[in-house]
């Protein structure tokens, strides 16, 4: 009982993998839409590995300790109301919401295709709003909970990662030009999650179950929300993409903005 104990109180420590790359940061393509849609460089992600066994039940001691790291300290940034990146003060307290990660395929997005969203050459039909010009059907569907599209995506999908990664890229930042198609959306989307989520395929069934766990965070200071941000926005989040094979965490970060034009 007390070696139990002595394994429930063991901290988690975390080296930053400064070698490692992420596809969606390296593509040009990618880049460039990013770029367009007002994200590109104020959207990142980290590598971390860690030392000790991670199990979900966990997932409060696990950022709690990854918040207090020194190597995250000096590694982890945040962008401040100037645009200048900036490293992260003494963390006092952490939000911690478990995001569903079940999906393997982008079937998810089927219903999108089907039910007067999209035309049959993939553009997205555009609609009438109230407050925003040249609104569209599938912002109608992300945006407005009395959308008469709204039942066609389970509320249980919507919660999923790649549901969620989807409409951040749909919306994104400040100065964003949205797309008339789909397919830039959900290609980037598949780029992004492949980087992210990490799946294994079950030896018995042979069916490919995610492995990974996701977790959006928040932290605060003796001031208030710090990270992601000071300012509360649906498009400035924080994502942890845990790997308890490989024991490598990847950080997901982005900060509602005016993107970086020179894509430094």
């Amino acid at each position: 009982m007390a070696e139990e104990k002595l394994s429930f109180e063991q901290t988690f420590n975390f080296n930053l993998l400064s070698t490692k790359s992420f596809n969606f940061q390296q593509d040009p393509k990618t880049s460039r839409l990013l770029m367009k849609w007002s994200m590109l460089g104020r959207i990142t992600a980290h590598a971390f590995n860690f030392d000790q066994s991670f199990q979900p039940y966990r997932s409060n001691d696990f950022v709690w300790n990854f918040f207090q790291d020194p190597c995250v300290k000096n590694n982890l940034k945040v962008l401040d109301h100037s645009g200048s990146w900036t490293l992260l003060g003494d963390i006092t307290h952490v939000n911690v919401e478990v995001v569903p990660c079940t999906k393997v395929s982008v079937d998810i997005f089927d219903p999108i295709y089907s039910n007067g969203i999209l035309h049959p050459s993939g553009h997205i039909v555009k609609c009438y709003h109230e407050i925003y010009p040249d609104f569209d059907e599938l912002r109608m569907l992300l945006l407005e909970a009395d959308s008469e599209h709204d039942h066609i995506i389970s509320p249980s999908d919507r919660q999923e990662f790649l549901f969620r990664l989807f409409k951040h890229m749909v919306l994104g930042g400040e100065l964003c030009q949205y797309e008339d198609v789909i397919d830039p959306y959900i290609e980037t989307v598949k780029i992004m999650y492949k980087d992210l989520v990490s799946v294994q395929k079950d030896t018995d069934t042979k069916e490919i179950n995610v492995v990974t766990t996701v977790l959006k965070v928040s932290a605060y200071d003796h001031v208030g929300l710090c990270y992601p941000s000071a300012t509360e926005n649906e498009q400035t989040f924080a994502y942890l993409c845990i790997d308890p094979c490989k024991r490598h965490v990847y950080v997901l970060y982005h900060s509602f903005g005016v993107e970086d034009f020179s894509g430094n």
